[in-house]
């Protein structure tokens, strides 16, 4: 009697099993839909500039999209082709940056339509979900059109980046998980740059990132784990694979806070050093091209979230 139930379970788990796997292999192409922002690329020298502001400045294009080995580049200020090539290796597999250089290898096969909604709603060209890496789906309508335009403007370079190469895991999150990321709340059409908290909540959450990269994420889903600016979360080296960095907690609790203490002042010296710790992830170059306008208002907007007791207790380490 016994060995007839383990033989039935044997056969349940076995059916199990296949239609598991018959499932994960039929969604593998799933497609999403979503709206497509009504954002057209405009030839306005203002609006492209501010484009070429926001991509090589608070946005950090660059850090992800810029060639292999450009990262010295990047920091220096200078202005790398955009294209792409870089890969994030995950559990779910090898995520590799596109070229989003106006090349038919890049964004010059897709309309601009086409490449807000991938930013807006996380959905790309062919209906796919996109990995929630970029912080962009509350990026107002202005700035949004003025990155779009700027991109246009840039030299095409041809590189044919390879397709994502998701591992086993990967497979089934993507077939069973993941989905796409899209905006909360009403998207604003223009926000006006200023030293106001709100500006800085603007710039650290639909900007910059900051919430993205120093609030804990999972990264089989890139699914928020943590409490907002609280760190821990664990990054790769972009510029050494052997080192894991830990985001530090940069809310105001008075315990544990890595900024708390800081003024002002000190808040902007420290963006205008540049990159102190040669593995750190920190887009240093970029950020610290922001204005001190604009770190004045980040600085504000941190003091105002809810403080965290978590102690990072090691920031940089070699990977075990």
């Amino acid at each position: 009697m016994f060995k007839k139930i383990l033989k039935w379970i044997g056969i349940i788990l076995l059916f199990i099993i296949i239609g598991l796997t018959i499932t994960v292999m039929l969604r593998q192409n799933i497609q999403f839909d979503a709206p497509y922002p009504s954002i057209h690329a405009v030839k306005d020298s203002a609006v492209i500039a501010r484009g070429k502001y926001l991509v090589y400045g608070p946005a950090h294009c660059a850090d992800c999209h810029g060639a292999v080995g450009s990262e010295a580049q990047v920091n220096a200020g200078v202005e790398v082709p955009l294209s792409g090539g870089y890969v994030f290796q995950i559990p779910p597999g090898d995520i590799h940056v596109p070229n989003i250089t106006p090349d038919k290898t890049g964004i010059g096969k897709l309309t601009d339509e086409q490449i807000a909604r991938s930013l807006r709603n996380g959905v790309g060209y062919d209906g796919r979900a996109i990995f929630d890496f970029m912080p962009f789906h509350n990026t107002s309508d202005d700035d949004l059109t003025a990155i779009i335009s700027y991109l246009r403007t840039t030299k095409p370079v041809s590189n044919d980046v390879p397709k994502h190469s998701f591992s086993l895991l990967g497979k089934i999150l993507k077939a069973l998980v993941i989905k796409p990321t899209g905006p909360t709340g009403d998207v604003p059409k223009s926000v006006t740059p200023d030293s106001s908290i709100e500006y800085g909540r603007y710039l650290a959450t639909s900007v910059a990132n900051c919430r993205g990269c120093h609030t804990e994420r999972d990264l089989k889903t890139g699914a928020f784990v943590g409490p907002d600016y609280a760190g821990g979360f664990e990054i790769e080296s972009p510029v050494d694979k052997k080192y894991i960095f830990h985001t530090p907690n940069i809310s105001p609790d008075k315990k544990t806070g890595h900024i708390v203490d800081w003024t002002e002042e000190m808040f902007i010296s420290r963006f205008r050093k540049g990159k102190l710790i040669p593995q750190s992830p920190m887009p240093w170059g970029p950020f610290g091209r922001m204005t001190d306008m604009e770190l004045k208002a980040i600085y504000k907007y941190l003091k105002t979230v809810t403080p965290v007791e978590r102690k990072i207790e090691k920031i940089l380490e070699v990977k075990k």
